[in-house]
């Protein structure tokens, strides 16, 4: 079986403690209300999951501030993608270069030609005005990464929301997904939910995975003010998309903590500029990011992710992403520990290099 390329895979080393930073999460964890209420959830999995998800959308649309109808949960951000791609059979869509590879395989395996848009280094991967000279009539979806990964860039919000009412106009189907929005800076982030009315042909990827680490239990959801749109995603995929377990911890995390990912972009902020001040100290190329992940570039190692694990730390090598190439790699915001770790590692092989 082929090699999975996306981070979190720490698996395939056996039972080696691996540092895992190659896994863009909130640094602070589970909460433990929601670890208790996952628990809770196995001992009531002698019963089918809700297939409508009731209270979990209820949960949802009462945090959100949206209607339980503009809702649709599923199994991940992933399957969400699978999801829309089969219900919409696009023939021609645009993705961005680079980012996440989820987008181009669901698209691809659902017959659909991709285009790819490539963001420009020099203007660190930012998506600037010229954009708009692209989205032209024929498009039938756009997918967008906001804040984007893995550069960590965000759209700003007046470009992003001409790009809504462009591909409305359009009848461009927009994708955009907000799976690390809740960790990013609150003064880059950007609300669109209330286009949702205005726009019946926007669709919000969000994802309780990355802000409430989660990975494990797999939790994400749709916002979108088409209802027909939303029926169809729900025929495109098994009516049990979604676990007890993690119905339940998706209800707990909204009802009970609020507050956490704020918290957690509260934890990352310091971390963010401590890594990317000393990583260019080292000599390695950084981008700035808003999230709570970086980008950074060697120009002498391209073999960094082998030379880490050496030392039990694993970071996402991001030469697979088109755009990109060798010697590209995306490290997770973590704690000031784990962070101090990984800065000793690097600093170890750097002196190798100079040795």
């Amino acid at each position: 079986m082929k090699e999975i390329t996306h981070g979190g895979d720490i698996y395939a080393w056996g039972e080696r403690e691996i540092l895992d930073f190659s896994a863009s999460l909130n640094p602070l964890g589970m909460p433990s209300e929601v670890a208790h209420a996952a628990m809770e959830g196995v001992a009531a999995s002698g019963r089918y999951p809700d297939p409508q998800c009731r209270a979990l959308r209820q949960a949802i649309a009462e945090a959100e501030g949206v209607s339980p109808a503009q809702i649709f949960c599923g199994n991940g951000a992933a399957e969400l993608l699978d999801r829309l791609a089969l219900a919409l059979r696009p023939r021609r869509a645009m993705i961005l270069a680079p980012t996440f590879g989820e987008y181009e395989r669901a698209l691809l395996a659902n017959g659909c030609k991709v285009i790819f848009h490539y963001v420009k280094l020099e203007r660190d991967f930012d998506v600037t005005e010229n954009f708009l000279r692209v989205l032209r009539p024929g498009l039938d979806l756009l997918v967008l990464c906001n804040p984007n990964n893995p550069t960590g860039r965000t759209i700003p919000a007046p470009l992003l929301a001409e790009i809504c009412r462009r591909c409305q106009v359009q009848n461009t189907v927009l994708v955009v997904d907000e799976s690390f929005l809740s960790l990013t800076d609150t003064d880059c982030q950007t609300d669109l939910r209330p286009l949702l009315a205005e726009c019946p042909r926007l669709v919000l990827l969000r994802s309780l995975t990355k802000s409430y680490a989660m990975p494990g239990l797999r939790l994400g959801y749709l916002l979108c003010g088409d209802p027909a749109l939303l029926e169809r995603v729900a025929q495109a995929g098994q009516p049990w998309g979604v676990s007890v377990p993690a119905q339940y911890a998706g209800i707990a995390a909204l009802n009970n903590r609020p507050d956490w990912p704020r918290l957690g972009r509260e934890a990352v902020a310091p971390q963010r500029r401590r890594l990317t001040e000393e990583l260019r100290n080292m000599g390695f190329r950084v981008w700035d990011s808003h999230a709570n992940y970086l980008l950074f570039h060697s120009s002498q190692w391209t073999d960094l992710r082998e030379r880490l694990l050496q030392r039990d730390i694993l970071i996402r090598d991001c030469s697979d992403f088109p755009g990109l190439g060798p010697g590209y790699y995306r490290i997770a915001v973590r704690t000031e520990a784990e962070d101090t770790r990984l800065l000793q590692a690097l600093e170890e092989v750097c002196q190798e290099g100079r040795g």
